[in-house]
């Protein structure tokens, strides 16, 4: 079955919220959770979505109801609770 559901409009929560351990380009040792990607854009668009350059990582989170919510703070909180029970 196709995942139907669509990354939110200025929304970016999976941009912020967690960590990323893997190298993003112009950061060779990821991201922090909680912090803003450096190619999360003005418009909460990830400027490197269809790059090759672009993490597997990321290239592997989908957008689903579960994660993204009904609005921004929820996906925001979700994710930054997931990052919590996640880490190490």
């Amino acid at each position: 079955m196709a995942n139907l559901f669509q990354c939110r409009e200025n929304c970016g929560a999976c941009c912020i919220a967690p960590s990323i351990s893997s190298h993003i380009p112009s950061m060779p040792n990821g991201k922090i959770a909680g912090i803003a990607c450096i190619h999360l854009g003005e418009d909460f668009k990830c400027q490197l979505f269809g790059l090759a350059s672009r993490p597997s990582v990321c290239e592997r989170l989908q957008p689903c109801y579960e994660m993204c919510g009904d609005n921004r703070e929820q996906a925001l909180d979700y994710l930054t609770q997931l990052e919590q029970l996640t880490c190490g």
